[in-house]
């Protein structure tokens, strides 16, 4: 340690040890302490800002699939609903259709057939 970039320190005395001081400020090297702590409040400050969009993303992300899970159950109870009103139509259509063709006569089996209604006694 006795050498530093190519000058001998203990040969130089405080001539040495100031132009040493005076090169690292000049580098970059050696800095007050209030610039160090603006640069690292400053790097706190991006940090806290990064995980603030972080975290806004993340809710949004989260409230996007939400509102997706919310439309697809909508979805598929008013799916339900059709289908189930599909399914009474349908009956609805068959009972109709049943007593149209009796009306005519068509239906065998019916209590209209003349061969299954009994004759009055």
């Amino acid at each position: 340690m006795s050498e530093l970039l190519g000058v001998n320190v203990a040969s130089g005395g405080a001539a040495a040890i100031l132009t040493l001081v005076v090169l690292l400020i000049l580098l970059g090297r050696l800095v007050p302490r209030s610039v160090l702590n603006d640069v690292r409040k400053d790097r706190d400050d991006r940090v806290a800002e990064v995980l603030k969009d972080r975290d806004d993303r993340v809710a949004e992300v989260l409230a996007e699939r939400n509102t997706w899970r919310q439309a697809h159950q909508e979805s598929e109870a008013a799916r339900i609903d059709a289908q189930n009103q599909v399914g009474e139509l349908l009956e609805l259509a068959r009972v109709a259709d049943h007593v149209l063709r009796a009306m005519r006569g068509e239906v065998p089996g019916d209590a209209m057939d003349p061969t299954v209604a009994a004759p009055p006694s």
